[in-house]
């Protein structure tokens, strides 16, 4: 319950505008102790923001990086493991907003790895999050921009050592969204891993996702959720942490509840239907709002 109440806060923040979207809830920069997730997936990030890092024999992936000002909880997590910020070869990035990507820069100066983002988000990134086609755009905080990211393209795969991780655009949140899966396997076990991007259709005032100027922006958000829905999904992760209940479900496996609160083959299909349904409330809003301009 603690958790969902805490996911209704944060949502209900990044609907009030400008303030809300600039507010940081205290979790985000709330120290957390690092953790296994299962197999070679770890949690290095904070109480309220995901930074994942998946270990091979060729060096670390990590995927997102939480605020800028969180580098070195990162970096200290990181260690805690017993791995090097040296060995991490490949920063990933969900989407380019400041509390996901804020810290970027600075730990791809720091381990030397190389930076990679769908089309959309590897501009976002130069950018420094300062992307007009962003619906948060103007509203939403600037962060370090990231000098050199390269493209991963809708369906590629990226590969470091013997973990292969896949990109599927769900573009929505942002223009540059983008879901990373992989396979981790522990106890001869292997589990199809999900770190879904945030589905919640928030934006700056006045920005309007069914705006006739942008015919495909409803039906490209549309698709990105029936992609999620369609991911073979074992263990659901996401940009933050409550948005999957993940620590919660981690407390669970770790006071011995079975079969294991992770896995959890239905839950991509649930996170994608409530994305579904706060699109369509969205819509329904704006539709409405767009009706009493004519009525006035």
């Amino acid at each position: 319950m603690k958790g969902l109440v805490r996911t209704a806060c944060f949502f209900a923040l990044a609907a009030l505008g400008s303030t809300a979207l600039h507010a940081q809830s205290p979790e985000w920069s709330q120290p957390q102790k690092p953790f296994r997730i299962y197999g070679n997936t770890y949690y290095v990030g904070t109480q309220g923001l995901s930074a994942i890092l998946i270990a091979t024999p060729s060096g670390l992936v990590l995927i997102d990086g939480t605020l800028q000002r969180n580098v070195g909880q990162v970096e200290d997590n990181i260690k805690a493991l017993g791995f090097r910020v040296g060995d991490i070869k490949l920063i990933l990035n969900s989407h380019a907003h400041f509390d996901h990507a804020g810290a970027i820069a600075a730990l791809a100066h720091d381990s030397g790895a190389k930076v990679m983002a769908s089309a959309a988000g590897a501009n976002a990134l130069r950018l420094g999050g300062k992307d007009p086609g962003d619906p948060q755009y103007g509203e939403a905080s600037p962060f370090p921009p990231v000098a050199a990211v390269s493209v991963v393209a809708d369906g590629g795969v990226v590969k470091v050592g013997d973990v292969a991780l896949t990109a599927h655009y769900t573009p929505g949140h942002t223009p540059g969204s983008t879901t990373w899966t992989w396979q981790s396997c522990e106890a001869g076990r292997c589990e199809h891993m999900v770190y879904a991007d945030s589905l919640g259709a928030f934006a700056a005032d006045g920005f309007r996702f069914s705006d006739p100027a942008h015919p495909r922006r409803v039906a490209d958000y549309q698709r990105g959720i029936a992609v999620v829905a369609a991911l073979p999904c074992d263990i659901l992760l996401s940009p933050h942490p409550d948005q999957s209940q993940l620590l919660e479900r981690i407390a669970k496996r770790d006071a011995g509840a079975t079969p294991n609160p992770l896995i959890d083959s239905g839950a991509c299909r649930a996170y994608a239907d409530a994305g579904k349904a706060k699109l369509a409330a969205r819509l329904a809003r704006e539709q409405a709002e767009g009706a009493g301009r004519i009525e006035h």
